[in-house]
């Protein structure tokens, strides 16, 4: 069960792994999960539409494989947005569908392509302006029942929106952008929620998309670099390290989902579990983000 008293300390995201990063083969495919569940970081987060809907079947040909690794891991994928792709001809624009129907179509694909019976979590990739809470609650109870989705959660939901659709239905996560350069979650009540309902956050796109550790005349980021570069000289670690440290700070225990395709990055950030920052430190990021002491 995917909770906070289980869920691993980092999340191995997929996104980079196949056609949209680093087109791994088969075998460095292979190779990239070992790695990961050795280092016992078993959860491990699609969306259907990763790599123009590749991806999934790039990642379940090795479970395919070696079946016996399905039973070391969790998977986690997303639903809900509508690619313009050749692999989906069907599509005429980019949309958000959260109708019953799309999310039993997608799930039946994605248990298919990652080639498990199960998903441990199935998130609503973004929220379809048009979602009927009601309506995906009876297809996840439905789901739910069938065993062929065990949890379930949202991805880029506001608070509110979080809030209906766990009216009718228990949601475990809201996977949202949270990094020194996007600190909406901090402020505009999603933190909140999730320690009121001891719901897991997790954090996409932690380090700001690699911008923070360019060469750049961007003011925001050259004063981020200036107390990174400090806090790491103090601890000995690399700067991405400190920025993992400063989203694990925060007491909702947000769960960063790792973007890389490089298991020595994903040893490093598991490193920096072994120290902490201040609480100063902690609001010298925050002030460097700002530009500006806090009111």
């Amino acid at each position: 069960m995917f909770s906070k008293q289980n869920v691993s300390p980092f999340i191995i995201g997929t996104m980079r792994l196949g056609d949209w990063g680093s087109k791994l083969s088969s075998k460095e495919y292979e190779q990239f999960i070992e790695g990961c569940l050795d280092l016992n970081l078993i959860d491990f987060d699609h969306a259907d539409i990763y790599g123009h809907y590749t991806t999934e079947t790039e990642f379940g040909n090795v479970v395919k494989k070696r079946p016996e690794l399905r039973k070391k891991m969790r998977i986690t994928t997303k639903c809900g947005i509508k690619l313009i792709s050749d692999n989906r001809p069907k599509h005429n624009i980019k949309s958000y569908n959260l109708t019953q129907k799309h999310i039993r179509e997608s799930v039946e694909i994605s248990l298919r392509e990652l080639g498990t019976d199960y998903l441990d979590v199935l998130l609503l990739h973004r929220p379809d302006y048009l979602f009927n809470p009601k309506e995906i609650a009876a297809v996840f109870s439905e789901l739910k029942k069938e065993g062929k989705v065990l949890s379930f959660g949202v991805s880029n939901f506001s608070p509110s929106q979080f809030d209906l659709l766990n009216t009718y239905t228990p949601l475990v996560t809201n996977q949202i952008e949270i990094s020194l350069l996007r600190r909406n979650a901090f402020e505009d009540g999603t933190l909140d929620q999730c320690q009121k309902l001891d719901t897991i956050p997790c954090a996409w796109s932690p380090l700001g998309g690699g911008s923070l550790f360019k060469e750049t005349k961007d003011t925001v980021i050259l004063r981020i670099q200036k107390v990174l570069k400090k806090l790491s000289e103090k601890y000995n670690l690399e700067p991405d390290q400190i920025l993992y440290l400063w989203l694990k700070k925060h007491p909702a225990t947000i769960i960063p989902v790792l973007g890389t395709s490089k298991i020595e990055r994903i040893i490093s950030a598991k490193k920096a579990l072994d120290f902490s920052l201040t609480h100063e430190e902690w609001y010298m990021l925050w002030e460097a983000a700002l530009g500006r002491e806090i009111d």
